[in-house]
């Protein structure tokens, strides 16, 4: 099985007709994904490769059946084109959009509250259930289908390093999704980890965390209460130093909070197996996944 996306879903890309929408479509629909829409206003009417655009996700969903959503809307319209997505009734909003100001995803997380939407992102690479449907800008290539590992990263390279490194193991993923590095995001650690706990597929789950913020002390938290399967983490930003912005707009550290050594503290006290050598992660997960 996977979470959130599948083989049956149809997806529609706002901001098709740009420069990245154009290219990364490609790369989706080469990898199989249904790419049955897109949404430029003022270009309603055209086709990109045969794909219809349309002026509205409304009109773009009333046509065509989309029922995820992939955003390549520059910034100061993003959160508009958000919002639009869960006025059409879409159920899965991947934004990949980075720079996106803090007070709009403020706006878009209120907006969205109460509705039957999940939200990916935004600043994220974008979520994949590999063999099936890629909605993002992820390498299709590293990834292997036929489980039983579940993914979940704020860092999108770092997504693709591990990943690439539990394939050269042998050791496929069901969904691997990047929840984006914000400071204000839709998915989080736990969401994901409550969807996984549920898949019979998914044995077991990979957690890439970095600097900044507490998510990942909330999540070893939760892992300890709430979670049967095996987890590996890996935490980036070691050697960060604090007040300095490193990468993604939440990775800073301030004052003694969000450091790497608190985190993986938090991670060990909660079971959960920490590989702090990269060059060596899927070597340590295939040891710790052995038996899922």
């Amino acid at each position: 099985m996977s979470i959130f996306i599948n083989a049956k879903t149809r997806v529609l890309v706002q901001g098709i007709t740009g420069r990245e929408g154009q290219f990364h479509t490609r790369q989706c629909v080469t990898y199989g994904t249904q790419v049955v829409a897109g949404v430029t206003p003022g270009k309603g009417g055209q086709e990109m490769d045969g794909i219809p655009v349309f002026n509205t996700v409304r009109e773009a969903v009333d046509r065509t059946g989309a029922d995820c959503s992939l955003i390549f809307v520059p910034p100061a319209f993003a959160a508009e084109g958000i919002m639009e997505t869960a006025d059409a009734g879409i159920r899965i909003v991947v934004a990949i959009t980075e720079g996106i100001p803090v007070l709009d995803m403020m706006k878009v997380k209120n907006y969205l509250a109460g509705k039957a939407i999940r939200l990916i992102g935004p600043n994220c690479p974008g979520i994949i259930t590999p063999g099936e449907c890629k909605v993002g800008i992820m390498p299709g290539p590293i990834h292997k289908p036929g489980g039983p590992i579940g993914v979940i990263s704020r860092s999108g390279t770092l997504t693709y390093e591990v990943v690439y490194q539990l394939t050269l193991q042998g050791i496929g993923q069901t969904t691997c999704i990047g929840i984006g590095g914000d400071p204000v995001t839709g998915t989080t650690f736990i969401d994901c980890l409550e969807a996984f706990e549920k898949d019979p597929e998914t044995r077991g789950v990979v957690i890439v965390g970095e600097i900044g913020g507490t998510a990942e002390e909330e999540t070893a938290s939760f892992i300890e209460k709430h979670f049967s399967k095996p987890v590996v983490g890996f935490i980036a930003g070691l050697t960060a130093p604090p007040g300095r912005r490193m990468g993604h707009a939440g990775a800073i550290i301030s004052g003694k909070s969000g450091t790497a050594g608190a985190k993986i503290a938090a991670m060990k006290k909660s079971g959960i197996h920490v590989c702090e050598d990269l060059g060596l992660f899927g070597e340590f997960c295939a040891k710790v996944f052995g038996h899922a």
